[in-house]
């Protein structure tokens, strides 16, 4: 797809997609059918997987593994030891086939503090903030801050990512914010 920087300890499939601009780390591992978009940033010890679908301008810290069924859309951040789920119910004797798979989006700008799990299934809103640890088993709605085991929602958050008033604007950047049925949208006019 374009020009990558590997370090020179890290696979990169010839038959994975990986966009210019990217840079892959140390023992960083990207399968046969990956897809990766332009300008990412792949940690130390990340896996990518046949048919997992990484955006642009992702940051995937160390030690996060992305499994067939998951799709990061752009500008995603991702903290060290996130984990994605592929399976609800998973058993070593029964192994699920690929069709099988749950699928998992994590919608556009949305940030992964690190440890969090992800279980399959669910989606993660356009600039939410899922908080470093949390348990993510259910939507996050666009815009949402969650946090906790189970994820719960305490707030809400910026495009830029600081948290906004309860009147919903950013004391940062001054957007405002509305309410919609999936969370949270620019304010008309603003």
């Amino acid at each position: 797809m374009g020009s990558y920087r590997r370090h020179e300890s890290a696979y990169v499939s010839q038959q994975a997609n990986v966009g210019g601009g990217t840079r892959v780390w140390n023992h960083a591992n990207i399968a046969p059918g990956a897809y990766v978009g332009k300008d990412c940033t792949i940690g130390q010890n990340c896996y990518i997987a046949p048919g997992a679908v990484v955006g642009s301008r992702v940051k995937l810290q160390n030690n996060v593994s992305v499994y067939r069924g998951i799709i990061l859309e752009d500008d995603v951040f991702c903290g060290p030891g996130v984990v994605f789920t592929n399976v609800l119910f998973p058993r070593s004797e029964f192994p699920k086939k690929p069709a099988q798979y749950d699928k998992t989006l994590v919608q556009k700008g949305a940030s992964i503090g690190g440890g969090a799990v992800v279980v399959a299934g669910n989606v993660i809103g356009q600039y939410a903030l899922v908080g470093a640890g949390a348990v993510v088993a259910g939507d996050v709605p666009d815009h949402a801050v969650v946090m906790g085991n189970p994820a719960r929602q305490t707030g809400w958050v910026c495009r830029c990512g600081n948290p906004l008033s309860e009147d919903l604007v950013c004391s940062a950047c001054q957007r405002r914010y509305q309410k919609t049925e999936k969370g949270l949208a620019p304010a008309e006019g603003k």
